[in-house]
Formats: C-alpha cells, sequence, structure tokens
C-alpha cells in the first residue's frame, strides 16, 4: 500500500506520521456541541462559540503562512500545536460563554498555524514531480486519523468530556514533540535583491494566475465542505437516525482511506488540472446527487460518487499553488491556499444553510452542481497558464 509513495524523503513521512497522531485526537471539534451543553450553554450563545471558531480558521491560516517563511516552518508548526493545546484545556475550564468563545478562537486560529507551513516545508523536501505524492499522502494521513477519531470520540464522550480533551491535547503535544526532534528544515530561501515582497501576501496578490485560480479551487472546496453541513441536514429531514449519518461519513473514510494510494499512483503521470477538474466535477455531481436521496441507499450512492472525487483531486491543488510559488514565499502561497479553504468552510455554514433553509434544499443542491461544474471547467482552461510558469512545465504533461 505504502509503495504507492515510495521515494518520498524523510521530511515527508514525518509530517505524516505527526498529523496521524494529531488527527486520531481530533475529537473536541466534532463533539463540541454536546460539551457545551453539558455547561448549561444556550443555543443562541452557542452560536457565539462556534462562530468563534470558524472565525480563528480565517485568522490562523494567513499569519501562518507569513510566520512560516519569516521565522520558519518548524517554529510556526511548533507554535501551533503547543498553543492549541494549550488552548484546549482553556476551553474546558473556562467559567463562562465568552471565555469559551475566546478559547474556540484560539484553538482554532493556532491550529491554523500549523498547516501552511507543514505545506511549505513539504514543498521546500520534495521537487515538484513529487508534490502530488507528498500532499496527497498528507491528506490521507489526515483521513486515517480523522475516521479513528470519530469512531473513538463517542466512546470517550461516554466516559467523560474531559478525556476528549485530554486526548486532543495530547496528540497536539506529541506531535510537537515528533516536529522539535525528528524533523529537520533547510534554509529558507531569500528574495531576490531589489524585490517588493515585503513581509505580507503582497507577492501572491502581484500573481494574477494565483489569484484566478484561488477562487476557482475555493468555489470546488465550498462545494466539498457541502458534505460536512448539508449532508446531515438532508439527512435529518429525511426522517433518518443521526446513525445514519455517522455511517455516511465511515463510507467517506473506509473508501477514501482504502483507495487513496492506488488511486494517487495511477493519476499522478496524468495532466494535473484536467484531473482536478474531472475529480471536482465527481464532487459536484455527487452533492448534487444527495437532493435525489430518500433512503439509504440513495445517500450511500451519492457519498460514494463524491467520495471518488475527493479522492481523484487529493493533493493536486496544494500542489499547483506549490509549484507557483517563489521557494522564498511558499508559506504565504500556502497560507492563501490555507485561507481559501477556510473562507469555504465558514461559506458552507453560512451561506450553504441559508439557501438549504430559506429557499429550499433543491435551490442549495442545483447552486452546488452548477458552481461546482463551472470552477471545474474554468480551472481546466488555466491548464496552458498554468504550465508555462512551471519548469517546463513537466509536472502538467508527463
Amino acid at each position: 500500500m505504502f509503495s504507492s509513495f515510495r521515494g518520498l524523503p524523510p521530511t515527508v513521512w514525518t509530517v505524516f506520521a505527526g498529523t496521524v497522531i494529531n488527527r486520531l485526537g481530533f475529537m473536541v471539534t466534532p463533539f463540541l456541541v454536546f460539551f457545551l451543553a453539558t455547561r448549561d450553554v444556550t443555543g443562541t450563545e452557542t452560536t457565539y462559540v462556534l462562530g468563534a471558531l470558524g472565525a480563528g480558521n480565517l485568522l490562523g491560516p494567513a499569519v501562518g503562512g507569513v510566520l512560516a517563511d519569516r521565522v520558519g516552518r518548524r517554529p510556526t508548526m511548533l507554535i501551533g500545536l503547543v498553543g492549541s493545546a494549550a488552548a484546549q484545556g482553556a476551553l474546558f475550564v473556562a467559567p463562562g460563554v465568552w471565555t469559551m468563545a475566546v478559547a474556540a478562537l484560539l484553538i482554532s486560529a493556532l491550529g491554523a498555524l500549523v498547516g501552511p507551513a507543514a505545506y511549505a516545508l513539504m514543498a521546500d523536501a520534495v521537487d515538484a514531480e513529487r508534490r502530488q505524492r507528498a500532499y496527497a499522502l498528507f491528506g490521507w494521513g489526515v483521513n486515517i486519523g480523522t475516521a479513528v477519531a470519530g469512531v473513538l470520540g463517542g466512546f470517550l464522550a461516554a466516559q467523560g468530556y474531559w478525556l476528549l480533551f485530554a486526548v486532543d491535547a495530547g496528540t497536539m503535544l506529541i506531535y510537537a514533540l515528533v516536529v522539535a526532534t525528528r524533523l529537520s528544515e533547510p534554509p529558507r530561501a531569500k528574495a531576490a535583491e531589489g524585490s517588493d515582497d515585503g513581509i505580507g501576501y503582497g507577492v501572491v496578490f502581484r500573481d494574477r494566475l494565483a489569484l484566478a485560480l484561488l477562487p476557482l479551487f475555493g468555489v470546488e472546496l465550498f462545494v466539498y465542505s457541502l458534505t460536512e453541513v448539508a449532508l446531515p441536514l438532508a439527512v435529518h429531514d429525511s426522517g433518518l437516525s443521526p446513525a445514519v449519518y455517522g455511517a455516511m461519513a465511515a463510507v467517506n473514510a473506509i473508501l477514501v482511506v482504502a483507495l487513496q494510494p492506488f488511486v494517487t499512483a495511477r493519476l499522478a503521470r496524468l495532466p494535473q488540472l484536467p484531473v482536478q477538474g474531472a475529480g471536482s466535477a465527481l464532487i459536484a455531481i455527487g452533492v448534487a446527487l444527495t437532493g435525489l436521496a430518500d433512503g439509504i441507499v440513495g445517500f450511500t450512492v451519492s457519498v460514494v460518487v463524491w467520495s471518488l472525487g475527493e479522492v481523484v483531486v487529493a493533493g493536486i491543488a496544494a500542489t499547483i499553488i506549490a509549484n507557483l510559488a517563489p521557494p522564498h514565499a511558499r508559506g504565504r502561497y500556502q497560507g492563501a491556499f490555507s485561507w481559501t479553504w477556510g473562507v469555504a468552510r465558514f461559506a458552507a455554514l453560512t451561506l450553504g444553510v441559508t439557501l438549504y433553509t430559506n429557499l429550499g434544499p433543491s435551490t442549495l443542491w442545483w447552486t452546488a452542481l452548477a458552481a461546482g461544474l463551472t470552477a471545474a471547467s474554468l480551472t481546466l482552461a488555466l491548464t496552458t497558464r498554468v504550465a508555462r510558469r512551471t519548469v517546463g512545465g513537466h509536472e502538467l504533461v508527463a
């Protein structure tokens, strides 16, 4: 199974191992609503805490990208992991709603520092030909850990919510120890003399191709994020139990974990943007099929379709952004991509739910299909421009 990722350097495997460990403890966020209920937090007050959690996912990537380029990949990862672990403890002992909201903001913001730094570190460690496999391995680790955490979290929550916080914080600290003792970081590249890149995101904002790609990736990620937001609403409205949604999440996890190594090995040789477009179209079709489902079989079919799309696109968008980035700005380019991810999830939580509840489910599903297919087509249209910006276009036409 691991042969699909043969030849990747130790840095990538270390990040993969640390990611699996960290995601094994990803339990507090999925069960946060239930924890807040035990603290007598009302429905309205719960939205404040969840809103703070979402806001942190918008703030953290932007800061993480800058720090990764300025203070280093490893220090940024350590700040994020140790800080987020401490914030987990703060949330558990927080005496009121507003202190809970602050702690939730810190958990997500500090935790989101890690992604851009880890992506930039892997881009430093591998060449353009192998980045897709490196990022796909990273995503595979996220799915492995999250799948186990989902099952383990339900068991631990029944024993006491303090266990969720302890395990989540503990796995972050273990990952931090791995980063401190097992990861090495090459010297950071410097901007060309006379460059006006500065310390912020001007280098990204001046990149017209990146600015064209990021919103398109954002739309595709928005459609994918509906699987976390609108799917449970659809299952509920069909009169099915929460256990059915849990089963759908299990189907997704099993498919991704089982298929990712084999699919990545076969698709890594194909042109990246056409593969990205095809996978994004599968995701859009699968999400739209949710609107036709009214039973377990229908929902299972939709989940299988968008899960296959998820497997197909794994690592490609992050690879393209990494290949476009100047070496000295990889952290900020990955910060911009991670921020796009955060915006997409936030939009799914707000715009997606609004469309579903106010205009009706069919409006959301048709919107998702149209937006996903349009973004996939426009992304494909940029293939030639992206090829010109990479070394001979090798990773796109090999």
